[in-house]
């Protein structure tokens, strides 16, 4: 939906799962001198201030990034896929305190090199404003797409450079949106088999949250992982967000060990009652 805005929710901990997966796809991808793509469905405003109203109305990143960033100040040593996501937060917050989280496009920024493009796509109208704002000067390097994200991968994909990250992470508050991402990926593959996708989907108690993760799993992607991350049990009768899960294709082999040591920590600081918890299964030909 047009009302959406990340804004209210960014560094919460679905933020906080999606982007530490994020940078070890991306990380991955720049162990080799062949370039790439990082190409976002679904960008919003790609960079965002913790001390705006916005951020502080409900202050979810207060149990997301702030729990992890004030551990590791305290010196508890952080599982390696945690550290590098905090890696990439710090470039932001310099001075030590937590005042700007990187979203998506902006963690992809600072990660890639000079031959490496960006494709961002935002259909909100005052987002992609915000999004071309914070990304003003950046050259051809990044490139922004006033529109639908779902429609608009298709004219990109495969990308000249044969190697890519799509991340398809719309808001769900469409319940269209669930089929509409099981379709765009099940497009993308037909294009570009061999890129990396990851999938963003939000815990709710809504029919089709919960049936996502098979409907992927039955594209036949040969190699798969999927990992979730729940923070507390589910409101009675409610919608609102318990946890996520992220799907991805074509996963770097050494994304399973990394999620296996890190997730125990992630449902310790992050987990908001006795639901807290984990899971991870994969895939491989």
């Amino acid at each position: 939906m047009l009302s959406y805005r990340h804004a209210f929710h960014a560094g919460n901990h679905a933020d906080v799962l999606k982007h530490a997966v994020v940078t070890q796809l991306l990380d991955y991808l720049t162990q080799k001198d062949k370039p790439f793509w990082y190409i976002d469905t679904h960008s919003g405003a790609g960079l965002y201030a913790l001390d705006h109203e916005w951020a502080q109305k409900k202050a979810e990143f207060d149990t997301g990034i702030g729990p992890l960033w004030r551990a590791a100040a305290a010196g508890e040593p952080m599982p390696a896929l945690l550290d590098a996501y905090l890696d990439q937060v710090r470039e932001l917050n310099p001075k030590g305190d937590l005042k700007h989280y990187p979203g998506s496009p902006w963690l992809a920024w600072q990660m890639l090199r000079d031959a490496d493009r960006l494709r961002l796509f935002e259909l909100h109208s005052t987002e992609i404003k915000v999004l071309s704002n914070n990304f003003r000067g950046a050259g051809r390097r990044v490139m922004l797409y006033d529109g639908d994200g779902f429609a608009g991968i298709k004219a990109i994909l495969p990308p000249p450079p044969r190697r890519a990250v799509v991340l398809i992470d719309p808001s769900f508050e469409d319940k269209r949106d669930y089929a509409r991402t099981v379709q765009a990926l099940q497009d993308s593959l037909q294009r570009f088999a061999t890129g990396m996708y990851a999938v963003w989907y939000p815990q709710v108690q809504r029919r089709e949250s919960v049936q996502l993760p098979a409907q992927l799993k039955r594209l036949g992607a040969s190699d798969w992982l999927h990992v979730t991350l729940t923070v507390k049990q589910p409101v009675a009768g409610g919608l609102g967000l318990h946890g996520s899960g992220m799907f991805i294709v074509n996963p770097p082999w050494t994304l399973k060990a990394q999620l296996e040591e890190a997730m125990p920590t992630l449902v310790r600081l992050l987990g908001q009652d006795n639901a807290a918890k984990f899971t991870l299964e994969a895939q491989t030909s």
